[in-house]
């Protein structure tokens, strides 16, 4: 048997954080970004209970409301692949859906631990 690793390389836009600092000052856009962050995870954690549970117009709705806040803080492939998943489920197609429902939330892990973990981006 195969296993296929799947992973997704993302880049969080520098300069859409630099123009909050420029914006709000340092520590504002810090807790704007932080709590941008907790959405997210928060979002994308209701969007696979709601894909799971069968519950597609909530999953549409947690979906959908990521693709403003991951665009505010620079996630624009989030933004992207949710734009994507919100499209399988307009278009009532499950396998789709799924897909890249997945794919989604490898984007959000990756986006995630670019900001948070790796501490590779500095506010």
């Amino acid at each position: 048997m195969t296993l296929l690793r799947q992973t997704e390389s993302v880049r969080v836009d520098g300069a859409r954080l630099d123009d909050l600092v420029a914006q709000l000052g340092p520590s504002g856009a810090e807790n704007v970004v932080c709590r941008a962050l907790e959405e997210v995870a928060v979002r994308l954690s209701h969007a696979e209970r709601c894909h799971r549970e069968g519950r597609s117009d909530d999953m549409r709705r947690a979906v959908r409301s990521l693709i403003a806040i991951s665009g505010q803080i620079g996630m624009h492939a989030l933004a992207r692949v949710a734009a994507d998943v919100v499209a399988c489920v307009d278009n009532d197609d499950r396998i789709a859906t799924a897909a890249t429902l997945a794919r989604l939330l490898r984007v959000g892990e990756a986006c995630l631990g670019e900001l948070c973990d790796t501490g590779s981006v500095t506010i």
